[in-house]
């Protein structure tokens, strides 16, 4: 058992059949006394909870939930068909190849555990971006990833030389936390149309006033067809 306190949950968004939670860094999303569903659970006990994507432990930022198995069901169709869009912020101190871009491959088991993108194209993940300096050794990069894979933007960036300040795994400087934060939500659920967008306010390096104002909607920013 955890001594520590169990970190408050910030709802975001709220419908009937589903919660938009800004997910804190370091909550699991597997089944444990302190993973993500058992944590709503014990604070927000009139549903159930269900998830129906997933965020790595160290992401923080929009998490969708659903309040029940139809909810579910439904939710988790639109994922596997790719009708929900999904919109993340990470912050590097190193400079990619390239300011914009796409990044496709097929992404293969590594040692320890680690993924690598390779150049084959099978099953590709798929992910664009855009980025922008931020300070003199810092920039701001906003993705959009087209697939789901695990650890997806993590490689990516870093198949670009610019891998996530803080993600020792996959090369980052070593920092007190990963810079990466799901940041925007867009999907139509059942004729709705619902945006949820939420930017980090817990990260000293994260200033809001330095985003590009285009990114304020990013379902509006002008992604190159691909």
């Amino acid at each position: 058992m955890s001594k520590h306190a169990s970190p408050a949950i910030l709802t975001l968004f709220e419908h009937a059949d589903f919660s938009v939670i800004n997910k804190p860094a370091g909550v699991e999303m597997h089944d444990s006394e302190q993973g993500i569903i058992s944590l709503m659970r014990q604070q927000y006990p009139a549903h159930d909870w269900y998830l129906v994507h997933r965020l790595d432990t160290g992401t923080s930022g929009c998490l969708l939930l659903a309040k029940h198995k139809q909810a579910a069901s439904d939710l988790g169709k639109l994922f596997e068909h790719r009708q929900i869009e999904k919109y993340y912020l990470a912050i590097s101190d190193k400079r990619p190849k390239k300011k914009q871009g796409l990044v496709k491959g097929d992404m293969q088991k590594a040692r320890r555990g680690d993924l690598k993108l390779t150049k084959t194209q099978d099953n590709p993940a798929i992910t664009q971006y855009f980025s922008t300096s931020i300070a003199p050794s810092l920039r701001l990069f906003i993705c959009k990833p087209h697939t789901g894979k695990t650890h997806q933007i993590r490689v990516a960036l870093k198949s670009q030389g610019a891998p996530i300040l803080g993600d020792c795994r996959y090369g980052g400087t070593p920092d007190a936390c990963m810079h990466l934060y799901s940041y925007a939500l867009c999907f139509e659920y059942h004729t709705e149309r619902f945006e949820v967008t939420y930017l980090p306010d817990t990260q000293t390096l994260f200033d809001p006033n330095s985003i590009d104002q285009s990114w304020l909607v990013p379902w509006q920013i002008p992604w190159p067809k691909i």
